[in-house]
């Protein structure tokens, strides 16, 4: 691997070295404090990555008041994760090259350049089209042409309010050094891991994965298989098991009008795209069985496909036509879309059967 970018070589590989040369002396000066003051901005920095450069500023997936933004673009600076523009204009790139040679961190390159070793070998020009809605926002702007003094200013806040409380060396390692480190590595982890560790539930095409104990880690990031299928959603974790808490504080946040519009794949068109991934895998496979069994159940598949999704797109232009009706209009198209709903949950149930039976009988791995 040949280095080309020796500023972000000897920022990581500086504070992981002084994190070691320093742990005995915070031992030796330990205040539970330390640890309170890690996790508490660990919360404000991460949250502010996943809610705001990722679900706000890289994919549009709500709609922010310029207070929300400017709080989140100032406690983003915590996690030392370079400016929204470049980190939104990576993202991007990772998600219109997923898996290929322009992808920024590309897992078919190892977990090792993945997780970091692009940090300080790839090429990251901020690409004007890729980005041209954040440049127009002046509190993006701002940021990124002030990022290293407001960096130094929250870091700094954060030092000085833990020196308040404990000795300085406790205060560095765990209000600064350790967050920093913890904030990478679980933001490096969706690259890398969540790539590499998981189920491909909605998008097998990919190598993205879903991961319940990365989202642990991650604030909710971890259902990154999901993320690569319907990235404009708000959510992570459609399910309501699923460890979100960015998802939840973006509810929270709409709630109080800090933020409005939140985007959200409907249950009905997510199992529509479900059913035509499956259906694509599906008829692949049968293709190579010559048993007569196989040949039926391509058949099946084809029309229980077909109906499906005819059905789910009547449901959807229904409820589109729901969103614009009248009130004398929509109690009548309340009680048709349920009964809709209805049969298309029978179809559903059809579809699983005939899925788990391929699963069991022809090495296909199914969506559900």
């Amino acid at each position: 691997m040949r280095i080309k970018h020796w500023d972000n070589f000897g920022f990581i590989a500086g504070y992981h070295l002084l994190l070691l040369i320093l742990l005995p002396a915070f031992v030796k000066h330990f205040h539970w404090s330390a640890l309170v003051l890690c996790g508490v901005t660990f919360m404000l920095g991460g949250i502010s990555i996943t809610a705001g450069y990722h679900r706000l500023f890289s994919h549009r997936s709500y709609k922010a008041s310029p207070i929300f933004e400017s709080l989140n673009l100032f406690f983003a600076t915590l996690a030392v994760e370079a400016s929204a523009l470049q980190w939104s204009n990576d993202h991007r790139l990772h998600h219109n090259h997923v898996d290929t040679d322009n992808d920024p961190y590309n897992i078919h390159r190892g977990f090792f350049y993945a997780h970091i070793g692009w940090l300080f070998t790839h090429d990251m020009p901020i690409i004007d089209s890729n980005v041209s809605d954040l440049k127009k926002n002046p509190r993006v702007m701002f940021q990124y042409n002030h990022l290293l003094s407001l960096s130094l200013l929250s870091n700094g806040l954060v030092f000085a309010i833990g020196c308040l409380f404990m000795h300085p060396i406790a205060a560095l390692f765990g209000g600064l050094l350790l967050r920093v480190f913890l904030l990478h590595h679980c933001t490096w982890f969706v690259n890398s891991l969540a790539h590499m560790w998981g189920s491909r539930t909605y998008a097998k095409e990919q190598s993205a994965v879903d991961n319940g104990i990365l989202a642990f880690l991650t604030l909710g990031e971890g259902y990154h298989n999901y993320h690569h299928a319907m990235a404009t959603d708000y959510r992570n974790g459609v399910r309501w098991f699923h460890f979100d808490p960015t998802k939840w504080f973006l509810w929270t946040c709409s709630k109080v009008g800090l933020v409005s519009d939140l985007r959200r794949v409907h249950k009905v068109r997510l199992q529509k795209i479900l059913v035509r991934k499956d259906k694509d895998l599906l008829l692949e496979r049968f293709k190579s069985e010559l048993d007569e069994k196989a040949v039926e159940l391509q058949k099946r598949a084809e029309e229980l496909a077909h109906t499906f999704e005819e059905k789910a797109s009547i449901i959807l232009a229904k409820i589109r036509e729901l969103q614009k009706s009248t009130a004398a209009k929509r109690k009548e198209l309340k009680v048709e879309i349920r009964e809709l709903r209805k049969e298309l949950q029978i179809h559903w149930k059809d579809w699983i059967e005939l899925t788990q039976y391929a699963v069991s009988n022809y090495s296909i791995t199914h969506a559900h």
